[in-house]
């Protein structure tokens, strides 16, 4: 490592994925967490430092803080589904929760858990990030953004709070002007004050550093390697900068910040940079007659791969579809769409669909989170970790998913249904994001917001309104059915409806009917036909399957 020039940067990941869309419990405010910091010191050997265990944070975020225990455990889970795991790990997880038949038995199964306790309360402080602040509501933003911001404001807005979970000038601005309570929050009780403050003397442990590095890494001289947080601060070279001790393996709280504020600079993976100087693809041909333009930039030639970074705008009547490695892994922005159909069959990392209407998503799995904001009559066809939904209208969600999926604030006519198609490579990306068919909670979703939502605001779809959904594209792959299969009660609709269309064709050839007959009986029906498929909209979705030539193999680009 050359020592000139260290670049240091927020995350993007922990905002993206684990800063939940609503704001946040009022006991998550600093004053709280400091107690939690200091309280979770005096139960070490009670499993609650260095490792938080699920039963002592229950303990707490119940006891303490008055939390419903589902509430407690979806921040505990959402921390604990960032942490790297391999695929196999995760399966293993679901098998486990699969095989228990009571919520007894889950909770001896969570009981077993354990989360970074440090990190855990660095990642209970940025849930901040969207808390709705008075200030904010009376005169607009907190944090200024940068004059030079990425040329398409359109997509970096940032008129409500929903757009810092991809605003990388939100995530750099919250660090930094909460960089000091961070810092404290991290530090051992002996090094704070009565009234929890650091003083001037303040030694940071290196364990400290190393939470920190859940939102800060790093290069040297620009070059490509990344590097932890805390790999970077206790590099020998660096140790002046930083402020390490070598004698007492402490860093000075003083110098520690003011080498991070020095260092603190843009993301060179963030949102920003993609769209200023990402790669502008061209997936989506221009359709004639409209004269918006459909913009898709993606950072992957650049990003290592967990930064990864997809951001597609304005696609508007048409059918776009892919599966490239340009999108495995990748975190997915999809930004006023519509009218259009969507395939994006590659394992995601997590994705984020947001102003888009009278639109059908088709994802392969999603990893970690999938979150829609701000949608009218939009149909969501995934595999996913978790699904988060606020300020939608009248959207279907066909999941399959071993979380519940997430009803945040200002939805209406919310439609939950199961996960229903397929395509050849399914089960093989589903093995590496490290999805499994069970559990699955589609049809148990949970209310999370503020205003009183009851249970109206979603309904489960009727079986008899059910119909299995066919992805039009040829592609490679051994998965044949829908993975897991379909709940009795929908696997039942199909089958009545298969029955009348065998006693139809039977009526039909029973009725005898000359050649003539046939004919003009075969245009009557080819005319209702066409008459449905214009009614229903499933004309424009068809046509725009038509071109290219090569139309049945675009999916494979």
């Amino acid at each position: 490592m050359d020592q000139s020039g260290v670049h240091l940067w927020v995350k993007a990941e922990p905002f993206i994925v684990g800063a939940l869309q609503v704001p946040p419990p009022s006991k998550f405010s600093l004053h709280y967490l400091r107690k939690i910091s200091t309280y979770v010191r005096t139960r070490a050997t009670e499993g609650a430092y260095p490792r938080l265990y699920w039963s002592t944070w229950r303990h707490i975020a119940c006891g303490k803080l008055q939390l419903a225990k589902d509430l407690a455990w979806l921040y505990f889970e959402i921390f604990d589904s960032l942490a790297v795991k391999t695929p196999e790990e995760r399966l293993e997880w679901s098998e486990i929760l699969s095989n228990c038949m009571s919520e007894d038995e889950i909770e001896k199964q969570r009981n077993k858990l354990s989360v970074n306790t440090l990190q855990f309360l660095l990642f209970l402080y940025i849930q901040q990030l969207n808390k709705v602040s008075l200030r904010t509501s009376l005169i607009g933003e907190e944090w200024p953004s940068p004059r030079n911001r990425s040329q398409s404001p359109d997509l970096t807005e940032k008129s409500s709070c929903h757009n810092k979970n991809w605003n990388d000038y939100s995530h750099q601005a919250f660090v930094c002007d909460h960089l000091s309570d961070l810092l404290e929050l991290l530090l051992d009780p002996e090094q704070l004050t009565a009234s929890f403050h650091s003083t001037h003397n303040s030694l940071v442990s290196r364990e400290a550093v190393v939470a920190l590095s859940f939102l800060i890494e790093g290069t040297v001289s620009r070059a490509r390697k990344i590097y932890p947080l805390h790999e970077l601060a206790l590099w020998q070279p660096l140790h002046a900068e930083s402020g390490f001790s070598r004698i007492s393996k402490t860093f000075s709280f003083y110098k520690l910040e003011a080498w991070l504020r020095a260092c603190l600079t843009g993301n060179p993976f963030g949102t920003s940079a993609c769209l200023k100087s990402g790669k502008k693809l061209a997936w989506a041909h221009q359709v004639e007659g409209t004269t918006k333009r459909a913009k898709i930039a993606c950072n992957t030639h650049v990003a290592p791969r967990m930064h990864r970074m997809v951001v597609m705008s304005q696609v508007y009547k048409q059918t776009l579809a892919k599966s490239s490695d340009t999108l495995v892994g990748a975190h997915v922005k999809i930004h006023r769409c519509n009218e259009s159909f969507i395939y994006l069959l590659s394992p995601l990392r997590s994705v984020t669909i947001e102003k888009c209407r009278n639109s059908t998503f088709v994802l392969g799995p999603v990893q970690t989170a999938l979150h829609l904001h701000s949608c009218d009559s939009v149909k969501v066809i995934a595999v996913c970790h978790r699904l988060s939904i606020s300020s939608t209208t009248g959207c279907i969600f066909h999941i399959l998913t071993p979380t519940r999926p997430l009803i945040l604030s200002g939805n209406q006519a919310v439609t939950f249904a199961p996960f229903h198609t397929h395509y050849p490579m399914l089960e093989d990306h589903m093995a590496r994001t490290g999805l499994a068919t069970v559990p699955n909670y589609w049809d148990n979703p949970m209310i999370v917001c503020r205003e009183n939502c009851d249970t109206s605001v979603f309904r489960l779809l009727p079986p008899c309104e059910f119909y299995v959904f066919i992805i039009p594209f040829e592609m490679e792959g051994d998965t044949t059915e829908i993975p897991g299969g379909l709940p009795s009660a929908y696997q039942k609709a199909l089958g009545q409806r298969e029955q009348k269309i065998q006693i139809w064709q039977k009526t039909v050839k029973e009725a005898r009917l000359t050649k003539d007959q046939r004919k003009q009986f075969q245009v009557l029906v080819e005319n209702k036909f066409y008459e449905w498929l214009i009614n229903t909209g499933h004309r424009q979705q068809l046509d725009s399957l038509v071109p290219p030539a090569a139309g049945s193999k675009q999916a494979a680009g």
